[in-house]
């Protein structure tokens, strides 16, 4: 009699180190079969579509495209593919725009093997599951009018304009985040003005304490 099927997984992860290791992790475990890797967001949209997986672990922070963004596209075209995100990113910010976009699960870099696997299999059986370390971000809790304002204006910064931020914090120039991002010099002039604009900031020592305090730089 023929073993019944493993979890289909395709691994998307810019990190070669670290996504060698999550395969060979995986791998071990009883019932799951990776199926593709990815090393960023638009080889990974490019894996799911031809590799049908049930599953993509994927990366937030990628080249070409980033996570939530490959997410929202995946999840667009497959509204039934489950999604789990791994991330070092532990603020509300994020872990709402990868629900929103589409995931199913979101699991810290930092968690161990134990919780990834529980978190994969509890997502393939039909179930959210969050990381311990960000369950209370999503639990609606009162605040002050001015913290919820905040919380407005930064929900109103693209995906895009996130990736530009946290290069120009980590101090990149306009030619080195247009290289990095695969767009033109003037597109992130662009998005650098509109970042200014939103924030309320006016230099790129302004956007660097911002992206810190928001936990950006890793």
């Amino acid at each position: 009699m023929r073993p019944p099927p493993g979890i289909r997984i395709v691994i998307a992860e810019d990190h070669t180190i670290l996504r060698e290791g999550l395969h060979s992790l995986l791998s071990q475990q009883a019932g799951f079969e990776i199926v593709g890797e990815a090393a960023d967001g638009l080889d990974a949209i490019a894996q799911v579509r031809r590799l049908k997986p049930d599953l993509v672990l994927m990366d937030l922070s990628m080249p070409k495209m980033n996570g939530i963004d490959a997410i929202r596209e995946i999840t667009r075209r497959d509204p039934g593919m489950k999604v789990v995100a791994l991330t070092v990113h532990e603020t509300e910010e994020y872990v709402r725009a990868a629900l929103q976009a589409g995931a199913s699960g979101y699991v810290l870099k930092d968690a161990s093997s134990a919780e990834l696997i529980e978190a994969i299999r509890r997502v393939i059986d039909g179930h959210r599951y969050l990381a311990h370390g960000v369950r209370a971000l999503t639990t609606p809790a009162g605040g002050s009018r001015g913290r919820r304002e905040k919380m407005e204006i930064w929900d109103t910064v693209t995906p895009r304009e996130r990736e530009v931020l946290k290069l120009i914090a980590e101090g990149h120039t306009s030619r080195q985040i247009a290289g990095l991002l695969s767009i033109s010099a003037s597109t992130v002039e662009k998005h650098r003005s509109n970042l200014m604009a939103k924030l309320g900031l006016h230099n790129a020592a302004a956007l660097t304490v911002f992206a810190t305090k928001k936990g950006l730089l890793c």
